[in-house]
């Protein structure tokens, strides 16, 4: 091998090493650099960890503080709840503390002198007392103020008198009737601890009572069905009379537990019923309401199947049908007492599309509207007349 081939290797040879060193101190370059990341990444966890720790120490602080105030706000709430009780036990104890209603018992006497004076006045010719000729072309709208109380009940205003009060039936069966002073009240506000509370001395049962000219009529629960006539102004029982009808059964087939429908309109007072006698069809009869005495009855075309609730307007009988399955409501029967308009020349009206069920409808003459109960909501129904003639 000659000098200069010996003299090139030595120098790729030290070319050689000079790059392995520079391998190596870029390799441990790059090592460092990882190392220093690893321990910055490793410190900024660590950090992190403590930071978080700090925060969950400060939400369960935190959620402990919340816990204390909801305790403290529940035991001030079940103190406020424990007063409001008190008050109300102490309004309803001040509200019963007036003179001794009259006795009510039944005077047998009286009442089969009843059933015999109705009997023979019993779908006689009616004379009007008034020139109301008016009857239902359309019911057109209808305002759905609000959803209070139970899917049964029946709220309504005094039919006669000038008063903005609205009287609440909720339920079937109570003793108590809530009164709002105004409709905004009512509207506004869902607790009943904003309205006055008028405790009766007999339980109600039904939802067939009625407010007319400062008084409630209502149907006692207990006992034979009696009509009690009570003072709304200084909270006594005025009359009562047992209904001269025997073996009643309920007057409407949808609505099982109303037994008297107690109504008013341009003529006075009325009541809608039902008797075992002639149990397919409903009964109207003609009240006294100063008495309560029977002053006409009559035997009705209108069936009982399928019917859930009726009013009278202008001296007519209005029945509302519905289904088994609650549906559009209709009035399909109309039965007029002075024979002006016949029952197949009624127009069949239906109401307001709304798929529910009627528990209560009261018409009020003076605003040619009706306030219906419709499975827990309060609904005002506006109402188109035209005259009967020309129907």
């Amino acid at each position: 091998m000659g000098p200069r081939r010996c003299l090139l290797l030595l120098l790729l040879a030290a070319a050689l090493r000079a790059q392995q060193q520079q391998f190596m101190e870029y390799v441990e370059r790059r090592l460092t650099l990882l190392e220093e990341r690893i321990s910055q990444w490793h410190d900024q966890s660590s950090r992190y960890s403590t930071e978080l720790r700090d925060f969950k120490n400060q939400v369960l602080g935190m959620l402990e503080a919340a816990e204390k105030e909801r305790e403290a706000m529940r035991t001030e709430a079940e103190s406020a709840a424990v007063r409001v009780d008190r008050l109300e036990r102490e309004v309803d104890y001040l509200e019963m503390q007036n003179p001794a209603p009259p006795c009510v018992e039944v005077d047998e006497t009286l009442m089969e002198k009843q059933v015999a004076t109705a009997k023979q006045r019993k779908n006689e010719k009616y004379t009007k007392l008034t020139d109301c000729s008016d009857t239902i072309a359309s019911i057109r709208s209808m305002k759905i103020l609000k959803r209070f109380g139970s899917t049964s009940g029946l709220w309504t205003k005094d039919a006669a008198g000038n008063s903005e009060k609205i009287y609440v039936f909720d339920g079937t069966a109570n003793d108590t009737v809530y009164v709002f002073p105004r409709m905004r009240e009512f509207t506004l506000f869902s607790a009943t601890r904003k309205a006055a509370r008028i405790k009766l001395p007999y339980p109600w049962v039904g939802t067939g009572h009625l407010v007319y000219n400062g008084h409630l009529y209502y149907i006692r629960q207990q006992g034979p069905f009696q009509v009690i006539k009570f003072n709304l102004a200084n909270k006594t029982v005025v009359d009562s009379s047992v209904f001269p009808a025997e073996e009643q059964i309920p007057v409407f087939g949808l609505s099982p537990f109303t037994y008297i429908e107690v109504a008013a309109d341009e003529e006075g007072l009325w009541a809608i019923y039902a008797t075992k006698e002639d149990e397919k069809n409903i009964c109207l009869a003609k009240l006294d309401p100063t008495s309560l005495d029977i002053e006409q009855m009559w035997d009705t075309p209108c069936p009982r199947e399928n019917a859930e609730g009726a009013f009278v307007v202008c001296g007519a009988l209005h029945v509302v049908y519905n289904t088994r399955l609650p549906s559009r409501s209709r009035v399909q029967c109309v039965f007029d007492v002075s024979g002006t308009l016949a029952p197949e020349d009624a127009s069949l009206v239906y109401f307001p599309k709304r798929y529910g069920s009627h528990s209560g409808m009261k018409y009020s003459p003076q605003e040619r509207q009706i306030y219906a109960w419709d499975d827990g909501y309060q609904i005002i129904y506006r109402m188109e007349m035209k005259k009967k003639l020309e129907v």
